[in-house]
């Protein structure tokens, strides 16, 4: 038997085309790229998430020398959520990246952990969200659910 998987997500041109929330959250995101700590790699990335109550909890990568030990901005984030918005819900989380050698141009996606670690967290919660995904400029990535990251889930079902 061979099973297809497919992976629906919008793509938009602009800023403009996105909803205001889904814009104001996107841009957050960009903003937190400047508090990202990368000075080895010279990777920046900045994430947000938007609650169920509209607040609004960032996070930034901090990387060091021995880099398996690199905190990714979406863990970052995530943590920060678990901490301190634990009566609520992710409605939206929104993910952007910037180098200071080269223009990125494209969405950058979560890795592999960070896709592990989303798909988890949407699981606790009993409440998928959405994923927001652009470089510093180009084509913006609108994922409808955090489910599609990672179509063949490892979760607690599988322990």
């Amino acid at each position: 038997m061979l099973l297809k998987i497919e992976t629906e997500y919008y793509i938009y041109d602009s800023l403009e085309d996105l909803s205001e929330i889904q814009r104001s959250l996107l841009l957050r995101a960009k903003q937190n790229t400047h508090h990202a700590y990368a000075p080895y790699s010279k990777f920046y990335v900045g994430a947000a998430i938007l609650t169920d109550d509209g607040k609004v909890i960032d996070g930034s990568n901090h990387e060091n020398a021995a880099y398996p030990m690199c905190l990714c901005a979406e863990q970052v984030a995530i943590a920060n959520f678990h901490q301190h918005r634990t009566d609520q819900k992710i409605k939206s989380i929104a993910i952007s990246a910037r180098t200071a050698d080269k223009l990125i141009d494209s969405p950058v996606p979560p890795c592999g952990a960070c896709r592990q670690i989303l798909l988890e967290v949407a699981e606790k919660l009993k409440a998928d969200y959405e994923v927001i995904l652009q470089g510093e400029t180009g084509k913006i990535f609108v994922i409808p659910s955090v489910k599609a990251l990672l179509p063949i889930q490892f979760d607690s079902s599988n322990l």
